[in-house]
Parts: structure tokens; sequence; C-alpha cells
């Protein structure tokens, strides 16, 4: 018989956000503020304050004009100014090229059918003269290990555009940091500067130990984002300022889940259905009192009810989406209550904003139009039938809507779906995408299945695009035509953070090489140059994705899984 092998449980700080960090640098941390302030006391044994600083914190130093954060980049930490200043660029907004990233026009005709027969023979050919070439930019490396880019001409930037300049002690980026959602703001070295960068992890578990710190955190977030979030939610849209920011101050920021979900995916798409729900925290509970509207700040929430001993899948939330209501305005308009019809629960991580229901019932419901309430509800029984939901379901079988929801697909907003029975394997859509991409593909012709449906191997262009996270020149990034999420070829230094970071696998690195052939190599060690490559969604094309315009039989489509209408209409169509 074999022996097991006995090892050590994996912890969560075997791998610490900042290795360098040295003693004397904890115990530096530990007399500024907010930390000096703090009560170690009131931090668990198992999380002390010395160890999340040691362990979820980091000291970056950055040179005058280095970009810290680019706006619209997704990031999952926090910044607090220990010497120096910073610029937080307010508006307008730098350019894209400022920030690194690639711009993109539409080809004309006579381009896009030159490429047709202009495109090499070799695989994954660049143009090597053009690396380098930026001039608002540059890059440069800071020690051994770290690549900044910075702004060329910082008295230009500061011409053009209103800044805020933040100097020590002061605290930006936790909105990004509190919810995975983009950067507000992009946020530049005025000068030298040194910042403590504190990871998620430790934010949160600060924020929880430390009543002072949350309030601060809090209050910096309902300020700069809390309350444009209500503004844009529909339900609030009528409300004047001072009810808006009444109700932002009553309004709990919450977090379930695991923020970076995307590290345990893989593992969790193979177990069983029962071991995937466990793993999903319940946000509200079908059958309990309705005590807020949970509006969804970040992330996505399957709602299900309950069927027999199980439960059934009938649709899920996305961000700006909320939960709720429909109980709280019957209860607020007939005598006999409801509590919640369905259970809500995280996917993955998501952020919610409870806003209580005597505020609903105080600022929100008595200022509707009453052809805006939703109509009253009939209870359902405690254990509900299949009967009971099947006119609740969003018309995708509830089948195909686990499927999607436990392997992450709701995700995408352009996930490519192939209708197996329409497909002839004729290989068209990829030799389309390598007909429009210098004759590389983007993509896979292969994926998971559900019954005559497969999900292909290619980007979906995700609402939590978690790749982009941690990218250290900002090449992989959203484009701001229509939201893809696109790489920079020339400021991608093929690191792979995305192509790991990505749960999908659908980026890829390539060896480059040159218009004869010849692979280009680092000039200092000798070893080939790679990139990040993936689908950009044919951002430079004049009709879109040339896959799916490629297909001689309608069986691929590109599909925003937000609409869940329009994918129903695709899935059910004959």
């Amino acid at each position: 018989m074999t022996e097991p092998v006995l090892i050590q449980r994996p912890q969560r700080w075997d791998a610490p956000f900042g290795p360098k960090m040295s003693e004397v640098q904890v115990q530096g941390v530990l007399q500024l503020e907010p930390f000096c302030n703090m009560d170690p006391d009131k931090f668990s044994r198992a999380t002390p304050l010395a160890d999340i600083i040691r362990n979820d914190t980091r000291i970056r130093n950055y040179r005058n004009g280095d970009i810290i954060v680019r706006a619209d980049d997704y990031g999952d930490s926090a910044f607090i100014v220990i010497e120096g200043k910073v610029q937080v660029v307010t508006r307008p907004g730098l350019s894209e090229r400022l920030l690194g990233r690639t711009t993109t026009k539409k080809k004309g005709f006579f381009e896009v059918l030159r490429q047709l027969w202009s495109n090499p023979r070799d695989p994954e050919v660049r143009d090597p003269t053009r690396y380098g070439a930026r001039r608002e930019t540059g890059s440069r490396q800071h020690g051994t290990d770290e690549t900044h880019v910075f702004l060329q001409d910082v008295p230009a930037v500061l011409e053009h555009h209103r800044t805020v300049r933040l100097g020590a002690g002061e605290m930006f980026g936790e909105i990004a940091a509190l919810g995975r959602t983009p950067r507000t703001a992009t946020v530049f070295a005025d000068g030298d500067v040194e910042l403590l960068e504190l990871r998620w992890q430790g934010l949160r578990d600060i924020r929880r130990r430390d009543d002072e710190f949350r309030q601060h955190v809090d209050h910096l977030y309902r300020e700069r984002g809390q309350k444009e979030y209500l503004r844009s939610t529909p339900l609030f849209r009528g409300l004047g300022a001072s009810d808006l920011a009444k109700i932002a101050d009553e309004t709990l920021f919450e977090t379930y889940g695991d923020f970076d979900w995307h590290t345990k995916y893989k593992k969790l798409a193979e177990a069983s259905a029962a071991e995937r729900l466990a793993e999903e925290p319940v946000i509200a509970q079908e059958g309990s009192y309705p005590d807020g509207v949970l509006l969804i700040r970040s992330g996505f929430a399957r709602v299900s009810v309950q069927v027999g001993n199980g439960h059934r899948t009938i649709s899920y939330l996305g961000r700006g989406q909320a939960f709720g209501f429909e109980e709280i305005a019957h209860n607020w308009r007939f005598d006999e209550t409801v509590p919640y019809q369905r259970t809500l629960r995280a996917v993955g991580y998501v952020d919610v904003l409870r806003v209580p229901t005597s505020i609903m019932e105080e600022y929100v419901l008595p200022n509707m139009p009453p052809d805006q309430l939703p109509p009253p509800i009939e209870a359902r029984g405690a254990a509900g039938s299949v009967a009971d939901v099947s006119d609740e379901a969003s018309g995708i079988k509830p089948g195909m809507l686990e499927f999607l929801v436990e392997n992450r697909y709701i995700n995408g907003t352009a996930t490519m779906l192939i209708n197996l029975d329409r497909c002839v394997r004729c290989d068209d859509c990829v030799k389309a995408c390598a007909a429009t991409h210098g004759g590389n593909p983007r993509f896979n012709r292969h994926g998971r299945r559900y019954g005559r449906y497969m999900v292909a191997n290619a980007c979906m262009h995700c609402v939590d695009p978690v790749c982009m996270i941690g990218c250290p020149t900002g090449a992989i990034s959203r484009s701001s035509l229509g939201g893809q999420v696109v790489i920079n070829d020339d400021t991608c230094i093929g690191c792979a953070t995305c192509a790991n970071s990505c749960p999908y696998d659908n980026i890829r690195m390539v060896e480059i090489r040159n218009d004869r052939g010849a692979f280009i190599l680092d000039e200092d060690t000798n070893r080939p140059i790679v990139k990040a490559t993936k689908c950009d969604l044919c951002i430079d094309q004049m009709g879109g994705p040339a896959c799916q315009r490629a297909c001689p039989h309608d069986a691929l489509e590109r599909v925003d899984m937000r609409d869940l209408p329009a994918l129903a209409d695709w899935l059910n169509r004959e």
C-alpha cells in the first residue's frame, strides 16, 4: 500500500505581497499614520497587525513622472503616501497614447482587402523598429524586477490637465481595491515619492478590525465613488443631491466570496455541483425577511429558487442590477408581507451595496410613479416545485444556465458560442481570424460543451477582466472604442502576468519574428522575445469579428452574456 505524503497545509501568506519587506520596514510602517493609532489587541492571533503589514504590503518607490495607476485599469490594491507627493489627473483624462495603450482606427476597404495576400508566411511577424519609438511615454527599470511607464513631459501634462496633489498620509486607489472596479483616475509621481501599497486582503482585514480605519476608508469610498454609483442606478435617478447623500450615508458596503477567485477556478470547475454551490456564499436567503435592496457593485451573483431539497438557477445578476426591490415594494404597498422569493449567492467575488428597507420606504418608494412599481407578488410554497419556477426562467433551459454560471462564462461580453449541430468543421472561422491578424489565428475552435453548444477557447472580453490586474506597463487594457480588451504589442514586455491570470486560458505567449522569419532576440540574454496575444474582437476591421462573419452556416455567435433575452433567442432558434 502506498504511503500518504504529508505536507503542511498551504497558508495565506505563503506568497507575501512584498517579499522584500524587512523587519525595519515593518516597524517603520507601524509608526506611520494611521497604523500607529491602531490597537494591536483588536487583531486576531492568526492575522496580527504586524503580520498584515509584513505580508500584505510593500514599499514602492517612483521617480518624477512615473505613472502609478492609470484611469480605467483594473487593480486590487490601495496606496498610502509615505513621503513625497503624487498628482491625480481629474479632467480631462490623459490620452490613451500617454497611458501606454494602443490607439486603434478602423481599416479602410482596400486595407482590409489587401490582408488577403499581404500576410507573411512565417508566424507572429513583427517590425522591431517600432518598439521603443514612443515619445509621450517611456519605460524604465526600477531595480531589477520592476518596469515603470513614465511621462516624458510632465510640465506639458500639468499645463493641459487639471490635477489634485496628494501628500504624506493620504490614500488613493481604495475604490478599485474594494471593488475590483476600474481605476477612476490616473496618478503619477510628482518628484521622487515613496508609497505603501496595500493589497485588498490586508485592506479588508484592517478595515474589519479597526473601526476608525473602516470609517475613514468608507468615507473616502462614499465621497469618491458610492454617490456617483447610486446616481447612475435607475432606482435613484430621480432623487435630489440631498436625498442621495442621506441614502449613501445609510447604505452598507459588503463583500462576498474570494477576490482572487480565478486562482482556484479551474480546480473548482471539476468539482461536483454540490461542492461548487457550497463555495458560493449566500448573500440573501429565500424565505428570509427582505431587510434591504441589494445592488451589485461588481462581480456576479446567482439567483436560485429551492426545488425539493436542491436549488435551481433561474438567472444571474451583474454590475448595476438590483435584488429584493420587488419584495420591498410589495410589502410597502400591501398588508400581507412576503419574504425574499429567491436566494442570491456570490459567484466568485461580489461587491454589494445594501440599501436598508427603511431608507427605501422613506426616500425612494414615495417618489416613484405608480406605473414604475412592480406588480404584487404571489408567494411560492416553502419548498417550491418544478412548475413553480418554469415560468420564472429567463428563457434558457436550466441545465444550460447552470453550465454558463458554474463555468463563469457569464463574465463575457463577447463569449464565442458555437452550435455544433450547424457547425461542419470547415474552419472558415479560424482562417478568417488568421487572415485579419497577419496569418496568426487568435483563438482555438475547441472548449467546454453542453449539449449541442460549445464555448470556444477565445477571449470573452470579460466584465471582470482579471487578466488586467498586475500588468506592469498597462499593455493590456480596455479599448475606448467599445470596451474590448486589447493588448498593445508595443508596450507588452512578455512577462506573462495576463496569461497566467486569465482563468479561461485565452491568452497565449508567442515568440516573435522579423519579416525574414528570424526570431527577435533579447540583446542582453540572447533569448527570444515573447509577446502576449489573444482575440481583439477585430477592433480594426470594418465589419466586426471576422470569425462570426465568415461562418457559412450561421453556427457561431459572439454573445454579450449580460443580455439574457438575446442569448435565449439565439439558443432557442430552430
